[in-house]
């Protein structure tokens, strides 16, 4: 029987302490990207940044406190900025490197990549049902046969909704993972 990714990136008493939050922030994201292929509202909750910064600060509050529970406030920070076998001459900037990329970079892209994402495909369908909209009911309606073309741009926005549902899925999955991962580097002993 083939182990939960959870579980391989975590191991087994990790993955299952973990499990909730991670399959909570896995299923939040994918019922807010969906929301994206409503039709009338087409308007994914993650395309807002605010809601990606609330999810990525889950995924940050998670990973701190997994490594500060295991290592104590000091040996989280210490394990988390000091990389063993780096010549002393370079710790401090090695060490504000890893405090940069550990506690700034990490949670804006989680942020971004999720929102920009679900911010892509929600132009996407917007342009191909305004164009569908506009060709049927502006040059359609006015008699003029290229207003045929929505058909076209109609069976595209058929299309990337369909696209869009994978990609909403596919996002919740990498976002999940990524904080799982960040939760198995916090867990570490050494990076």
């Amino acid at each position: 029987m083939r182990k939960g990714v959870v579980i391989e990136t975590l191991g087994e008493k990790d993955g299952k302490r973990f499990m909730p939050i991670l399959i909570t922030i896995f299923f939040a994201t994918l019922a807010m990207n969906l929301t994206n292929t409503i039709p009338f509202l087409q308007i994914p909750s993650t395309g807002l940044i605010g809601m990606a910064i609330i999810m990525a600060v889950v995924a940050y509050v998670t990973f701190i406190y997994a490594g500060i529970k295991k290592f104590g406030v000091g040996g989280f920070f210490k394990n988390s900025l000091i990389l063993p076998g780096v010549p002393g001459v370079i710790k401090p900037v090695i060490a504000v490197l890893e405090a940069l990329s550990t506690f700034i970079v990490r949670p804006v892209t989680l942020t971004l990549r999720l929102t920009m994402n679900m911010v892509a495909g929600h132009m996407l369908l917007v342009l191909c049902f305004l164009a569908t909209d506009f060709f049927f009911f502006q040059v359609l309606a006015n008699g003029n046969a290229m207003g045929l073309l929505g058909l076209g741009t109609l069976g595209f926005g058929i299309a990337f909704t369909v696209l869009e549902i994978f990609v909403a899925a596919l996002q919740a999955y990498i976002f999940t993972i990524l904080t799982a991962i960040y939760i198995q580097m916090a867990l570490a002993e050494e990076h």
